[in-house]
């Protein structure tokens, strides 16, 4: 039985009421550890879906995807009023434009952070984030006039690598556990709000309560950015399908290693490159291949349903050849495109129950 969860809000004010400091982010990637040592709660910023996206719409064109046009939207709303800064990682055009946007135009109360990811493996890309978390530091030392150790940096780093594996043994365990496709990604989608030693408790709660039970379901992999509507994983379930596996950016993406260095800031920065591939961080098309076959091989998934937000130009780029190269490796696939402030309308539940009744027979 799956443990209580508490909502952002709830979260949120908690941590207000103990006179933490909160950290609006936006997506993808960045070091909650970095953060977390200046004693910065970060709580992440997806959408939100479902509001009225019309606000953000004087400053952006209608082709951004909705993840942005709703992030601003909330701002103008005052839904971020809450936050002490929001940092903004540049993971596509449109957040980098959203940057300039907030910088330059509205300039909101909260200090507006950009950080500046490198697309590549290289070791130059490791000295380059590690740099710019450095730079990171310089800003929030100066925001909250706190200068953390190296020791300081070093134990945060390591409450979050341990949240990490905690994340990534709920994912191996994943067919053990008695939740629904539903109930598993509201576990998992937590740690985008909760303070790691929180969200390292509730998983090893739930997972004390994992037991071997026989696969139920057609097993597929969900790729993507994120599962919103998250009425999508409703839908899974009564079509019998069940998500053994997801390359979600807000999910499966961030299962980060543990780092080596001893050094802080190349710490943090490993964590991060190395992490699995991404289009948004300039993988090849070959290198998510490779990913997604072995991760099908794996957790013995028989297709894909790529679930993506529209306008959403890093995902949307790379997926004719990334199918037509899966099909070639056996891995049927399908795509499902939304607006995060849409309900699904139901041919999205025929076309899935559909895929999956092809992969049955």
């Amino acid at each position: 039985m799956q443990m209580t969860i508490p909502t952002r809000k709830e979260v949120i004010k908690d941590l207000k009421k103990q006179g933490g400091l909160v950290a609006a982010v936006l997506p993808i990637h960045y070091s909650r550890a970095l953060l977390r040592a200046f004693a910065i709660y970060p709580v992440e910023v997806w959408g939100p879906p479902k509001i009225d996206a019309s606000l953000g719409g004087a400053h952006l064109q209608p082709y951004v995807c909705s993840i942005v046009h709703n992030a601003l939207s909330f701002l103008k709303m005052g839904g971020l009023n809450i936050a002490d800064l929001i940092l903004i990682p540049h993971t596509c055009d449109s957040l980098q434009g959203l940057t300039s946007v907030l910088i330059d135009l509205i300039k909101p109360e909260q200090t507006i952070i950009p950080l500046y990811l490198p697309r590549g493996q290289r070791e130059e890309d490791v000295t380059f984030l590690a740099d710019e978390l450095r730079s990171l530091y310089t800003r929030l030392s100066d925001l909250t006039g706190k200068h953390p150790t190296n020791e300081d940096l070093l134990a945060a780093i390591k409450r979050e690598e341990m949240s990490d594996l905690l994340l990534a043994k709920l994912y191996k365990n994943r067919q053990q556990m008695a939740l629904s496709n539903l109930g598993f990604y509201r576990l998992v989608r937590s740690r985008e709000y909760l303070p790691a030693e929180h969200f390292s408790n509730l998983a090893e709660k739930n997972l004390q309560t994992a037991a071997k039970k026989p696969p139920k379901g057609i097993p597929i992999i969900l790729s993507g950015i994120l599962p919103e509507p998250m009425e999508v994983l409703n839908i899974i379930d009564e079509m019998n399908g069940q998500v053994v596996a997801d390359d979600l950016a807000c999910c499966g993406r961030r299962l980060y290693e543990p780092g080596v260095s001893p050094e802080p800031f190349r710490r943090m920065a490993e964590r991060i490159i190395y992490a699995p591939p991404d289009p948004t961080r300039g993988n090849s098309i070959e290198e998510r291949v490779k990913y997604l076959t072995t991760m099908a091989q794996s957790n013995g998934a028989r297709g894909v349903i790529f679930y993506e937000v529209k306008f959403c130009e890093p995902e949307l780029f790379d997926l004719p050849n990334l199918r037509a190269a899966l099909k070639e490796q056996g891995l049927a696939s399908i795509i499902i495109e939304v607006d995060i402030n849409n309900s699904l309308p139901r041919q999205v539940a025929t076309r899935i129950g559909a895929f999956l009744e092809m992969l049955e027979n």
